[in-house]
């Protein structure tokens, strides 16, 4: 190990010690918008080893956000990639700890990614700028997908890179291995980003198998293949849990939420199409490039200036890892919503790209090491003025972000939606505690008030309390019916601390 790697190395535990604080302060462990919960109601139900449950009574009372009831049987809309991840974190208590774990590999992987491409100097770079990157930051600390499909995109590029960026290629049996799964679990997770990740190595991958020896085409063949057949697992689960490999559970939520173009994708009368995604992609991009490295206006300042680099240097590697996000970019625009909460999130996965290459212009710029195997260069005179005006840019930029835009961009996370830990405490104390097992009606003006209650409990139904959404009165006297069990009250978030037995006389 280089003191190069250590340093790396020093900076991963950093991202894991710094996104779990973000998480527990910021985010405070618990979900914010429709997609974590839904996500943690999956990993709960794995956890236990079931991809399905029995819907239960009233199905619109025990209301969870895109988790969908079809036949009797309840299941969540996203494939199992992450939820099954997550689920080893909730089976043993660590749920919180799972996505800084990954940021601290996701970190590991850019600097590996960028010392192998460019050398340990962009390397240590690129780790440096992920860490301080609010867009990292943010997404680091929710329990979100992204962080997971960020480690195996980088872990297919850095294996495709170790099997076919040389002439040993009988020698890179484990490379082929870890690019084939890392690719096939991503689509596991988030089927269209391993689209959009895999594109420019598939182009490479063709180029290959017309110029490549026979050696080299059977294992571009056999890579292909072992990530198809992993991926094919996706069709194999959306049978197990409506019946039919070709249906998305996602249409079964929203009929619309495909990716596409025309009449039936989106919500517009006339569907999705160029303009609305280029508005979409345009407005996605604005955020990024302010997120990106807590510059704004100024995030993609040194970009060109890695492309340069990458083009005099002919790295055909750098131009390969560099394209990741512009090819997420590019194929999401057939996708027709946009995500600009977190930044725009659907390109995370190629986050390294944009980082690889910002330090690539930054070395470029100061004189350093753009290249493997190029060394330090000794300046004398005036000349040792360029990277010292260029570390004193880079380190004025940084030391703005870390001051002014990433505190002020996540203490704006701080209660999202309206969603905090003291919502929870009503029924933490002990007065609330003797009164259960009890079946909780929640009357929510937004359906953030009730679903942040949903943290304590579980899709088993078997939870102190139990709490359903008002749908009328006789669907709740039906409830209490079925769980005669259970004390019945009725609670209104603007009333945090006090139970009813009854509905309240406004109501």
């Amino acid at each position: 190990m280089t003191n190069a790697d250590r340093i790396a190395l020093i900076i991963s535990v950093v991202a894991i010690l710094v996104t779990f604080l973000i998480s527990a302060s910021i985010f405070e462990n618990i979900p914010h918008i429709e997609d974590e919960v839904a996500y943690v109601w999956q990993a709960q139900a794995i956890s236990k080893g079931y991809l399905t449950l029995p819907s239960p009574p009233n199905p619109d009372n025990f209301l969870v956000p895109f988790v969908v009831d079809l036949d009797g049987q309840r299941f969540g809309k996203y494939p199992l990639g992450w939820p099954v991840l997550l689920a080893v974190g909730v089976r043993f208590g660590l749920r919180q700890l799972v996505n800084p774990l990954l940021a601290g590999l996701g970190i590991w992987l850019t600097y590996r990614l960028g010392k192998k491409v460019f050398g340990e100097t962009v390397g240590l770079l690129a780790a440096g700028l992920t860490l301080t990157s609010p867009f990292f930051l943010m997404n680091s600390g929710t329990l979100l997908s992204h962080p997971f499909g960020l480690v195996l995109s980088a872990a297919f590029a850095l294996a495709w890179l170790d099997a076919f960026g040389d002439n040993t290629y009988s020698q890179r049996k484990l490379p082929l291995i870890v690019a084939a799964l890392s690719l096939g679990v991503l689509a596991l997770s988030r089927p269209y980003t391993a689209i959009a990740v895999a594109l420019p190595f598939g182009l490479h991958g063709i180029y290959l198998l017309l110029r490549g020896n026979w050696q080299t085409r059977r294992q571009v063949v056999a890579v292909g293949a072992a990530s198809a057949l992993v991926a094919g697992l996706y069709f194999l689960w959306q049978y197990a849990v409506t019946a039919d490999p070709l249906t998305s559970p996602y249409t079964l939520w929203w009929p619309y939420d495909k990716v596409g173009f025309g009449s039936g994708y989106g919500v517009t009368e006339s569907g999705h199409n160029l303009r609305l995604a280029r508005i979409n992609t345009k407005f996605s991009l604005w955020v990024g490039w302010r997120d990106l490295f807590g510059w704004p206006g100024f995030s993609w300042v040194f970009l060109p200036f890695g492309m340069v680099a990458v083009i005099i240097r002919r790295n055909w590697q750098g131009f390969l890892v560099g394209s990741v996000y512009a090819s997420l970019v590019l194929v999401y625009l057939a996708y027709w919503v946009g995500a600009w909460l977190f930044g725009p999130r659907y390109y995370y996965e190629g986050l390294y790209s944009l980082t690889l290459l910002s330090s690539a212009g930054i070395a470029m710029l100061a004189g350093w090491p753009i290249y493997p195997s190029e060394r330090w260069q000794r300046y004398s005179s005036w000349q040792r003025l360029r990277p010292l005006a260029v570390s004193a840019i880079v380190l004025l930029l940084v030391a703005m972000n870390l001051l002014f835009y990433t505190p002020a961009r996540l203490s704006g996370m701080y209660g999202l939606h309206g969603m905090e830990r003291a919502d929870l405490k009503p029924f933490q104390s002990e007065q609330a505690q003797a009164l259960t097992p009890a079946l909780v009606i929640v009357y929510p003006d937004i359906w953030m008030d009730y679903a942040v209650l949903l943290e304590l409990a579980d899709p088993f139904l078997d939870t102190p309390f139990i709490f359903v959404h008002h749908r009328g009165l006789n669907a709740d006297t039906e409830l209490a019916e079925v769980f005669a069990e259970r004390n019945v009250f009725h609670y209104y978030p603007d009333e945090p601390y006090k139970l009813y037995t009854g509905p309240r006389p406004d109501r």
